[in-house]
């Protein structure tokens, strides 16, 4: 029985039996992405079914003002019982005492280790989880056939190597007569998963690494870190395949046919889908010198800081709840984002599905950074990047100047 039938059924045993009087009510906060949002309330309708005396409350927010409201409101003891968080928060989220640690007996940390993708083992502190994905994220490459079509590019072969990738981005894009883009052969924006292909895919695919093993260290500023760079600055300095920045977010052009080739993320799968009159296809990241990669990232549920009594039993119920495989095969369903444990993702209809199958095969190595302050590590990033392309600073020296940076930003962390 799917999730959506067992929704069904359980309403409708809910409606045949009289309701009892309402005994807690927990709040879930998550920032607003369409599919999340019909997720969610689908997964609180069943749970409400299956503990009629729980209500939950969803509340969202638009993604610039999130994680702000969740450390006003749970600093001033309001807000959610279970939020989620993005897992790159945790050191931040930890240090303000902001998260609850999961109680063992009810989620038993070898159990977890177990069952879910290795990844989630950043969540794990001092043997203690602080929280728990329903879903975890990968990158791929869509792509607008009838773009490939018309730069003379066979839509059913799309590239596979980076050099394949240059080649077919030279293609797609176009000019006018003034030399200004009008079509992007492959997106290139701040707002983007650009840092993620750069940091997790680029640099190991020269054979460098971006951070030490234990985090501490930056370890980019190699010529092998540089060798990245070059590999993703070129497409806009040198094979003028793009403009970074054209029309500010990568998925707007994609969206309006103007780009056809998007690096993103799993989560984009609901959106790409939604596009009208796009006929587009799902590819695994180009590979370089021999090697492939790939970046893994998640947001994880978690019990705020003083969440307690009859409000953070029924909180560990919900979050057990909506971690559960039905309820992680719903999310892949709804919302794109791959289910965090194999058992659910792995299987033979998902890895054979023309569009997760290309994310899924990404999990198979895939790195996961592990940020300290994710905001202000982002921001180095794309100061990075504005000295290259506005300033005319040389790579070598930006991402030096990047790495001192980060650098500084990690010794003050871990000094503290």
């Amino acid at each position: 029985m799917t999730l959506k039938t067992a929704i069904a059924s359980a309403a409708l045993g809910a409606a045949l039996l009289s309701t009892p009087a309402v005994a807690v009510e927990i709040e879930y906060w998550q920032y607003y992405f369409e599919g999340r949002v019909q997720a969610i309330d689908q997964l609180i309708e069943a749970f409400e079914a299956e503990n009629p005396d729980i209500t939950v409350k969803h509340t969202h927010f638009p993604y610039a003002q999130y994680r702000t409201k969740i450390a006003a409101a749970v600093m001033a003891g309001q807000g959610p019982d279970v939020v989620q968080l993005y897992y790159g928060w945790l050191p931040d989220f930890l240090k303000a005492g902001l998260l609850e640690p999961l109680p063992a007996e009810t989620f038993d940390p070898a159990t977890i280790d177990a069952e879910y993708f290795p990844i989630v083992k950043r969540m794990k502190v001092d043997g203690q989880y602080y929280g728990l994905p329903t879903a975890v994220r990968s990158l791929a490459m869509f792509y607008n056939k009838d773009l490939f079509t018309k730069a003379g590019l066979d839509p059913e072969s799309p590239p596979a190597t980076y050099e394949e990738l240059v080649t077919a981005a030279k293609a797609i894009a176009e000019h006018d007569g003034s030399g200004n883009l009008l079509v992007a052969g492959i997106t290139a924006t701040p707002v983007a998963q650009d840092a993620h292909w750069w940091r997790e895919v680029l640099i190991r695919q020269h054979g460098g690494a971006p951070y030490s093993d234990d985090g501490r260290t930056v370890t980019y500023d190699t010529p092998e870190g540089a060798a990245a760079l070059h590999d993703y600055t070129d497409m806009f300095m040198v094979h003028d395949a793009t403009e970074y920045g054209f029309m500010n977010e990568s998925q707007a052009s994609f969206a309006a046919q103007r780009a056809g080739i998007l690096i993103d993320g799993s989560f984009r799968i609901g959106a790409v889908q939604a596009m009208e009159g796009l006929n587009w296809g799902v590819a695994p990241l180009p590979t370089q010198n021999g090697v492939s990669s790939n970046y893994a990232s998640y947001w994880v549920n978690g019990i705020t800081r003083g969440t307690e009594g009859e409000e953070l039993e029924a909180s560990l119920k919900f979050l057990e709840f909506i971690t559960r495989p039905e309820a992680m095969q719903l999310w892949l369903e709804v919302v794109g984002e791959l289910p965090a444990r194999p058992s659910v993702a792995l299987t033979e209809e998902n890895l054979a599905d023309p569009v997760y199958g290309p994310f899924l095969a990404g999990l198979d190595g895939a790195q996961t950074t592990e940020f300290v302050n994710e905001s202000a590590q982002r921001q180095i990033w794309l100061d990075m990047i504005d000295r290259i392309n506005i300033g005319g600073v040389s790579v070598e020296d930006s991402l030096a100047e990047a790495a001192t940076a980060e650098q500084k930003l990690l010794d003050e962390f871990y000094a503290e």
